[in-house]
């Protein structure tokens, strides 16, 4: 047997000890999985393969990977001991946080980038961050809303990149197709070597039509591009330096201008600003085949998923007899290879063929299973006429726990409120509207100008127009209230904060 034929960890025995560093991307939008994935609550925050959200997922595994790669034994992996640097949007700061400490992981930093740049500064931002203390680690680079079936395979897999990584290669991660996959892009593999191990890359390839596609799938020379890389991150400063000094430049500006609240790291908002938009692929990797970069490709065999569109969400659900999949409270009658998936209500679906159909509480989504790439143009024509539906849920997730807004009318509004143990709202007061407070579980603390009260199960209290005010929860387990809105204007922008735990302006 080869050295590249053996697995990362035979028999529990440890590889040589590596520096090794999980990076999570976390700031995509799921646009294609509307009206499940908002752009507040983008899809790597659900819950849509297994129990756990995409990104715990995406964190565990390559959090393991780190920890197989890095020198401990499959079986005895500390997780905790590998954590992760996590890159996200500004806003979903406090739903990162919340994830990783559900799932007990601690990260390095979370990189909070203040607008979208595409992964190109993602993935720089990150690796300045690795090196920031001298250190030049491999990266194993993953985004936050993949799914993988035979997590094993995944851990070993990235392991054994890890180890090509280290002496300087850039490992792509190659998916082999199972059909002509219109929505992905390919990777050609230079196969004429014959290596066991990683072939190097020839040139990657756009989405393709469907007849290209085919002709992909019957050369067996072409992979899907995961979006998994591994490299260390030494070697994807120097490639961009070279092929993308501008990028660079601009991320290091924004670096340099960073500041750190904790786990939070903020580069600098105007210096970010300013970074060119770009990919991964487009700025570094497409260009590195022919250069002095080795560029080589890993195939990947562990029930891999991007989730990028319900479709790719049918293939990995569990199926009826007929190829039915169906998430919550569902009943369907002479329907074939249809997707339902309800959140809020009952759903009956008669008849239907290659159907994709989803319900939340406040938008359904129809549409041809074959064309759920065009979920994206819905989406579009959304946040082109300033619907809220683009960007929001009717439950909305907020960093001390969340609101649901339950019914509204003219010069009214109720909201269902649920506000974790120990967590408190801002300090406040609004302008133009008045609110009831009633206690549904739990024990609330009530600040009502220089008063506070306690109160408990069916107490109520009022909260004049204009009043200073801030709920709290002191309790142990969470508070729930019903919170009825009477004024002239109920926007959430009607909002003066005094104090803010959260650093909200």
């Amino acid at each position: 047997m080869s050295p590249s034929d053996t697995s990362p960890f035979e028999a529990g025995t440890a590889a040589p000890s590596l520096e090794v560093v999980p990076v999570v991307m976390a700031g995509g939008s799921g646009t294609r999985l509307w009206p499940l994935s908002r752009s507040a609550y983008p899809k790597q925050f659900l819950a849509l393969s297994g129990t756990t959200s995409l990104l715990q997922q995406a964190v565990q595994r390559v959090c393991a990977a780190a920890a197989v790669a890095g020198g401990s034994s499959a079986a005895g992996a500390d997780l905790r001991s590998h954590p992760p640097i996590v890159v996200g949007n500004e806003d979903h700061r406090f739903l990162v946080m919340d994830e990783l400490a559900q799932i007990g992981v601690a990260p390095a930093a979370v990189l909070l980038e203040p607008t979208g740049r595409n992964t190109a500064p993602a993935l720089t931002l990150a690796a300045l961050q690795a090196t920031a203390n001298g250190q030049d680690p491999v990266l194993l680079v993953t985004p936050a809303d993949q799914t993988v079936i035979d997590r094993e395979a995944f851990v070993a897999t990235l392991a054994q990149a890890a180890r090509r990584a280290a002496g300087g290669a850039i490992v792509i991660l190659g998916i082999r197709p199972t059909r002509p996959e219109t929505g992905f892009g390919y990777i050609e593999a230079d196969l004429s070597l014959g290596r066991s191990d990683a072939a190097p890359v020839a040139r990657f390839v756009e989405k393709p039509d469907a007849a290209t596609a085919q002709h992909y799938l019957d050369s067996g020379r072409f992979f899907w591009n995961s979006g998994l890389f591994v490299l260390r991150a030494s070697v994807w400063l120097k490639a961009l330096q070279q092929f993308r000094p501008d990028i660079l430049a601009a991320s290091r500006a924004a670096f340099d201008t960073r500041k750190t609240d904790g786990a939070f790291v903020r580069p600098g908002k105007a210096e970010f600003a300013a970074i060119p938009s770009e990919s991964v692929d487009y700025a570094v990797m497409e260009k590195c085949p022919g250069s002095s970069f080795e560029l080589c490709m890993l195939p990947l065999d562990a029930g891999w998923n991007d989730l990028g569109a319900w479709d790719a969400v049918w293939q990995v659900a569990d199926k009826d007899g007929d190829g039915n999949a169906a998430q919550g409270d569902v009943l369907i009658e002479g329907a074939r290879n249809t997707l339902v998936h309800a959140t809020h209500r009952l759903v009956g679906v008669i008849g239907l063929e290659d159907v994709v159909v989803v319900e939340t509480a406040d938008a359904v989504l129809v549409s041809d299973r074959s064309r759920s790439q065009d979920v994206k143009r819905i989406v579009g024509q959304l946040g082109g006429s300033s619907r809220p539906e683009h960007a929001l849920h009717r439950k909305v997730h907020r960093p001390w726990g969340w609101y649901d807004s339950i019914d509204s009318g003219a010069r009214f509004q109720v909201k269902r409120i649920m506000v974790k143990p120990g967590a408190s709202l801002s300090l406040q007061m609004h302008h133009h509207r008045a609110e009831h407070w009633i206690v549904v579980s739990g024990t609330a603390e009530v600040t009502v100008g220089d008063k506070i009260i306690l109160l408990s199960e069916n107490q109520s209290t009022y909260i004049p127009l204009g009043q200073t005010h801030r709920l709290a929860n002191p309790g142990k387990v969470p508070l729930e209230i019903i919170e009825v809105q009477s004024g002239s204007y109920l926007g959430e922008d009607d909002i003066v904060r005094f104090e803010d735990t959260y650093g909200r302006s």
